[in-house]
């Protein structure tokens, strides 16, 4: 039972990866801390829930890497990826403090899994956990408790009390009784706004009815828009985001990673009217296919079609929902015409076809 009465030194709002490791840093050094999570116990979390692995830099291959990935390639990586639309004194700052976190979250007793091939080709950049996100999250959590953090799950923040620009306090509610939490220091890590349609309708337009997002359905940004009302300074593009391209059959939200669609480059995608929009193979695989969420925002419908030959099928990480096959084009893709030149010139054999959507993952502000 958390004694709403005392003041603590931290409050962490949020209870995802960033807000357990802040909460366990803080209470290795002595502080007293409360997390507030406002999902349930079993929707913690938030799109940690989702992940898979951590991208950090590092100089020489390891147990779970097969060699070395520098700060300086890193950096090259991320202004290719953004097109130099970077803070990059804040990115070198984040790549060089990457470096440690290999050791210091295996200390917070998470565990790695051995480097992975497949589509992505990320052994030698990234580390997977064992067992994904949820046990990530699990042993966060664990070690968090052991510490002495005290968690309350349901616990909805409904307003901040901030004066001459210091935090004091926090309104709640939880199990329909309203509360007060007062620290010393604020960590507001309750992610991004992606699963409120509206607030992102006035960045996409009415586009954002289309979206199908991926990951959890409590990040609505509420804690966000306080902070702004508040007078905290925006800064950065709010229609920024990791967007990938997901199955069109998935669910609206919480579909995970399993509804992500890694065929882009072993085929070639159009839009509802059979037109290619890119260039599939700009890049290898794991250095474009967060691009491709707002490719498919930005067409007719907000929706694309993946074509491919099923000479590939093997070749990549298939999504939860099984490709459209037949023996021609036409036979796989029933919306589109049999006669579309810019289809049927392009493809040929047995042919698979999948449905793409746009997914705005984890919205940042």
């Amino acid at each position: 039972m958390v004694d709403f009465n005392r003041k603590f030194d931290v409050l962490v709002i949020g209870g995802g990866n960033a807000a357990l490791c802040a909460a366990i840093s803080a209470r290795r050094l002595g502080a007293s801390v409360l997390v507030l999570e406002g999902a349930p116990k079993f929707y913690r979390g938030g799109n940690t829930r989702h992940t898979r692995n951590m991208r950090c830099a590092h100089d020489a291959a390891t147990d779970i890497l097969t060699g070395p990935y520098t700060e300086e390639e890193f950096w090259e990586d991320l202004q290719r990826v953004t097109g130099g639309q970077t803070d990059e004194e804040l990115a070198r700052i984040m790549i060089h403090e990457s470096k440690d976190i290999l050791n210091w979250i295996v200390e917070q007793g998470v565990r790695w899994q051995p480097s992975l091939g497949g589509t992505l080709s990320l052994g030698r950049t990234n580390s997977f956990f064992l067992g994904g996100g949820r046990a990530m999250l699990n042993a966060l959590y664990r070690t968090a408790e052991e510490l002495g953090v005290e968690i309350l799950y349901d616990a909805e923040v409904r307003d901040l009390t901030i004066a001459d620009g210091m935090f004091l306090s926090a309104e709640l509610k939880h199990n329909g009784k309203h509360l007060t939490a007062s620290a010393s220091t604020l960590v507001a890590a309750a992610g991004g706004f992606e699963a409120n349609i509206e607030w992102l309708k006035e960045y996409w337009g009415e586009a954002a009815d289309n979206f199908l997002i991926r990951g959890t359905p409590y990040n609505r940004g509420s804690i966000l828009k306080m902070l702004l009302d508040k007078g905290v300074q925006e800064v950065g593009d709010p229609t920024q985001c990791h967007a990938v391209a997901i199955d069109a059959r998935a669910p609206k939200f919480d579909g995970g990673i399993i509804t992500r669609h890694d065929s882009v480059v072993f085929g070639i995608v159009v839009n509802k009217h059979a037109q290619r929009f890119y260039d599939e193979g700009e890049d290898i695989w794991p250095k474009r296919y967060a691009i491709w969420g707002r490719l498919v925002a930005a067409q007719p419908d907000q929706i694309a079609y993946i074509i491919f030959d099923s000479t590939v099928v093997t070749s990549f990480m298939p999504t939860l929902f099984p490709p459209i096959a037949g023996a021609s084009v036409a036979a796989s893709s029933p919306n589109r015409p049999a006669s579309s030149p810019s289809v049927g010139a392009t493809t040929a054999g047995n042919t698979e076809g999948m449905n793409n959507s746009a997914d705005l993952e984890s919205m940042m502000q």
